[in-house]
């Protein structure tokens, strides 16, 4: 390690162009480093799968080391070693041959990640679209495989990918795959989407409080429904009450989950705002995946983590799923005296969630009847994922300012800026329609493609216009799925990706007529002209 790194994946990246000392998310040059190398050692078990096929440990595994490299998981360089030396040795057990030979590769040479960094930016640009919706994907497939829910062409396309990575070098053979990641996403979000409302029933539109009620509580955030499920099995009849964080908030629009008392709201907002939220709270904080900042000094003995999120000296709760140490810490602390009122970002004490695809499509004939009256004029999908950089507050401007004949769907942690706004409602139908996650944007596109048959036009000939916030890597994929289904004018921001060449961007906006947002009162014009 020279003390050098690059690292371009996210939207916070340092100068809009890439980090290269440390990363600006709290990851140091030796933690980017070993990401790397987990990332060309997965590359090298894609080499060794296409000679001599998957099997369940390299099909876990590849989930894992995708999903560990996504922005905010993995701080760890112990867990991340350790899990490379994993890959080397799945990858070494494929080969019959392998057994006597020590170079752990299962005839196949390792990625060095530094050829891509180092390549034709053009090049360079078309494959960290690819292996960064990889990475997003995989955060998808992981969730719906703990939960015991896989999709083999969703497998197979991770290995397929990332040979193509390691091997493909024209636009002409890159553009194709970009889709392609776009495509597969879309079935591992609807792969997902059953797996949650199989396991948990169909989300219902649901109030949620942001007070606190006295007496212990923990706070879970992250995005994985399983182990808010554990946990709340493990609390009951303890004396310790629950509360989402962050992409946590749609679970309690669950069914199966709501229907424990002790799951009572949720506290805070989104995950750029927990070093100031979480210091101080009397109760402990378990992070499920990719929403953990490194934690401060003042709270960081409160901090528990699990699954593929790792960070250096806080408790790991393992693959057992014991979380009694998470609740002991809770009983010791104790929580709040006395009830404690908490607010939203614009002074709300309450949102409501749970508008998923079952629920807004229960209720189409209204919306098509409202649409073809007049009373609703347009609908705006405003969401995506939160982030730290200044500007973000043109999303809420940008919904206060919607003419009240529009209603706004949204979705993913950037709801967080007005989703305790009252927008009221048009016939009974709310303004604002709270669809989920990001993992919920199967949800979005559901819907559209119902309201699309319904009125027997394309999609892009709605009155719907898309205005996303993007972070990381599952917006990555995400958009990805949005211009594999034709999707066009997208308004993206806060900033434009990092990792898009200028001959690249010149393709999305050619083809597909992605523009960065400008302000709201322009873009509320343009979009309603």
């Amino acid at each position: 390690m020279n003390g050098k790194m690059f690292c371009f994946q996210c939207e916070q990246t340092a100068g809009g162009t890439g980090c290269t000392v440390n990363g600006v998310c709290g990851k140091k040059f030796d933690t980017a480093g070993l990401q790397d190398e987990l990332t060309g050692a997965l590359i090298g078990m894609s080499l060794a799968v296409e000679k001599y096929g998957p099997n369940a440990d390299t099909d876990r595994l590849m989930l894992e080391g995708l999903f560990t490299t996504v922005t905010n998981v993995n701080f760890d360089n112990g867990s991340i070693a350790e899990l490379t030396a994993e890959v080397r040795r799945a990858t070494a057990a494929l080969s019959p041959s392998c057994s006597s030979c020590c170079g752990g590769c299962g005839g196949a040479e390792e990625y060095d990640m530094k050829e891509l960094w180092d390549a034709d930016e053009d090049v360079r640009s078309l494959k960290s679209l690819i292996l960064f919706g990889l990475r997003g994907m995989a955060a998808y497939a992981y969730h719906a495989y703990v939960l015991g829910y896989v999709d083999r062409k969703v497998k197979n396309f991770f290995y397929e990918a990332l040979v193509a990575v390691a091997k493909e070098e024209t636009m002409d053979a890159l553009l194709p795959l970009v889709l392609k990641v776009g495509e597969v996403n879309f079935a591992c979000m609807e792969l997902l989407d059953r797996a949650n409302t199989e396991t948990f029933g169909k989300p219902e539109p649901t109030q949620v409080s942001f007070k606190v009620e006295k007496g212990p509580f923990i706070v879970i955030t992250g995005h994985d429904l399983r182990d808010l499920a554990m946990l709340l099995e493990q609390t009951k009849d303890k004396g310790v009450n629950v509360y989402t964080h962050g992409e946590m908030l749609p679970a309690n629009a669950y069914p199966e989950l709501k229907k424990y008392p002790h799951l009572k709201g949720n506290f805070g907002t989104a995950w750029q705002n927990q070093q100031k939220e979480f210091d101080g709270i009397p109760a402990p904080i378990l992070f499920t995946t990719n929403c953990l900042m490194p934690p401060r000094p003042s709270y960081s003995d409160r901090v528990f983590t699990t699954e593929v999120v790792s960070f250096p000296g806080l408790t790991h709760i393992g693959a057992e799923k014991d979380f009694t140490p998470v609740i002991q810490r809770a009983l010791e602390l104790g929580g709040y005296a006395e009830d404690k009122e908490f607010t939203g970002i614009n002074g709300g004490k309450c949102t409501t969630t749970g508008f998923g695809h079952d629920a807004v499509l229960s209720v189409a004939g209204a919306v098509i009847d409202a649409v073809k009256s007049g009373a609703v004029k347009h609908f705006f999908l405003v969401g995506g994922c939160d982030g730290m950089k200044p500007g973000r507050n043109y999303y809420t401007e940008f919904v206060e300012k919607a003419p009240k004949d529009t209603i706004i769907l949204t979705l993913a942690c950037g709801k967080y800026r007005f989703n305790d706004l009252d927008l009221g409602d048009i016939g009974g139908i709310p303004r604002l329609l709270d669809m989920g996650q990001c993992n919920d944007a199967y949800s979005a596109l559901r819907v559209a493609t119902a309201l699309a048959d319904a009125f027997k036009c394309g999609v892009n000939e709605l009155p719907l216009s898309l205005v996303l916030s993007w972070y990381e890597q599952k917006a990555v994929c995400i958009l990805l799925t949005l211009l594999h289904l034709g999707i066009k004018n997208i308004l993206l921001g806060p900033s434009l990706p990092a990792f898009v060449s200028p001959n690249v961007l010149s393709f999305l906006v050619e083809h597909y007529g992605i523009a960065p947002i400008s302000t709201p009162e322009e873009d509320l014009k343009k979009l309603l002209a």
